[in-house]
């Protein structure tokens, strides 16, 4: 009896010691959320971290170790853009731009910058199906690149069915597929083709997306513009009339998600540029 009454005793003094007070409740809750804040905002600084360039070089060394094929025309190219598709989902934090969840959800500086490379992405996989692989207009694609376009141009904020990263994932096992078909000496059904024709039109495609970031961060001040939109042809014309002068603006909560947009467009398109460089490295010379 009389242990039991000490164990009672003893267990009910416990029960008071870490029992929190109505005030210790406050405490405990204020500092459980503080934590969290502070954790939430840790990870957000961590995740929001840019990648590091990669040598294009090593990579596509690397690309073809496995399958010991060498490199080829075209294989520099195509192993860049899968390395470049690989560090869009799976740089630290991963993919943000479909998070619907914390801290994901409130970032939108790597979202935007994501953009930027998935833009450039889209480019050069159009690049691939429509011009690289193929040896003239009337030829038929690559089954691999008829895959790797269209998964790649769905909606980047898609999170479920289809979740973007699992279909941006399906195009980059076919970009595998097309790098080891290429390097496969036994096979001539792939092919890429390193011609000026060829360049000239994925350049165009780079133009216009520059185009396009160029004209809104210089506007992110605002100015008055004159309508050049017919280029000066006497005979063009416009579906619907538009003043002869205008005010652009980047609105200012837009400008930062132009900025990053650019920075992740820069970013994969110096890697495509040196890429580039090395396959086309004859057609350039001339």
């Amino acid at each position: 009896m009389i242990i039991d009454q000490v164990s009672a005793s003893g267990w009910q003094r416990f029960k008071e010691k870490v029992s929190p007070s109505k005030g210790g409740y406050k405490k405990l809750i204020l500092l459980v959320f503080v934590l969290v804040t502070v954790w939430v905002l840790f990870i957000g600084v961590y995740w929001s971290a840019e990648p590091e360039p990669f040598s294009v070089s090593d990579n596509v060394s690397k690309k073809l170790e496995v399958s010991g094929n060498a490199i080829v025309t075209g294989s520099t190219v195509t192993a860049t853009l899968i390395m470049v598709s690989e560090t869009m989902l799976d740089k630290s934090g991963g993919y943000l731009s479909n998070d619907v969840m914390p801290p994901g959800l409130y970032l939108d500086n790597i979202p935007n910058w994501e953009l930027g490379v998935l833009k450039q992405v889209r480019d050069l996989s159009r690049a691939l199906r429509e011009g690289f692989s193929r040896s003239q207009s009337q030829s038929t694609e690559d089954p691999d690149l008829q895959i790797a376009y269209p998964k790649f141009n769905v909606d980047s904020k898609s999170w479920l069915l289809p979740a973007a990263e699992s279909e941006y994932r399906v195009a980059i096992s076919s970009l595998y597929s097309y790098l080891s078909r290429i390097s496969d000496p036994s096979n001539a059904d792939a092919q890429f083709y390193a011609r000026a024709d060829n360049l000239a039109g994925w350049l165009l495609y780079v133009e216009l997306r520059l185009g396009s970031l160029s004209q809104n961060l210089s506007a992110s001040v605002g100015q008055q513009r004159i309508n050049t939109n017919t280029s000066g042809e006497t005979g063009a014309m416009q579906s619907t009339p538009t003043p002869s002068e205008q005010e652009v603006k980047t609105p200012w909560l837009k400008i930062d998600d132009v900025f990053y947009e650019s920075r992740g467009a820069t970013w994969a398109l110096m890697h495509f540029l040196k890429a580039v460089e090395l396959d086309f490295q004859d057609v350039l010379a001339d």
